[in-house]
């Protein structure tokens, strides 16, 4: 695997939203790695909430101040054949607990017998994210819950935006 593929990766998910557990494993990717890339998965079966264009702008805002120049960018079809057009050789995946490793582990080998050249690589979340998900965020703000605790203040400005409420926080 050469240099540039070893200091490029993807992060891939639905971010539908972006939340605060996102955001950290965004940022400790990029302590890792030289160039890293937000990929919104365009899955036209999910019922999402944001649009992948939504999403896309939504993860630019947020990461505009980091330090790290991240990338953001979307992708239809399969998440490999995206890293080979990037030139990225890792995939990141974030774990929040062990429930979640018996899923990843299996998208990680499936991955990698679609292309050896690529390798998933795992982070565990920060303690304090570890019980954020993007499902449940969208199911607390559509109740009218505060979600401000749990996403970035760009995602929970949208959500109210796109919900028409103030209630949210």
């Amino acid at each position: 695997m050469s240099k540039e593929l070893k200091s490029t990766a993807v992060y891939a998910g639905s971010f539908d939203p972006f939340t605060n557990g996102h955001l950290d494993i965004t940022r400790r990717a990029g302590r890792v790695f030289d160039r890293v890339i937000v990929a919104v998965a365009n899955n036209p079966a999910k019922n999402n909430f944001f649009s992948v264009s939504e999403r896309e702008e939504i993860i630019s805002a947020c990461l505009k101040n980091e330090s790290q120049g991240f990338e953001v960018a979307s992708f239809d079809g399969l998440l490999v054949d995206f890293c080979k057009q990037q030139k990225a050789g890792v995939i990141i995946r974030g774990l929040r607990a062990v429930s979640d490793y018996e899923y990843e582990s299996q998208m990680a080998i499936t991955n990698r017998q679609l292309d050896e050249d690529v390798e998933t690589v795992f982070l565990m979340t920060s303690k304090d994210c570890s019980f954020i998900s993007s499902s449940m965020v969208r199911e607390i703000s559509s109740f009218g819950g505060d979600v401000s605790a749990l996403v970035p203040d760009c995602v929970l400005e949208r959500l109210k935006k796109k919900q028409g409420s103030e209630s949210l926080a």
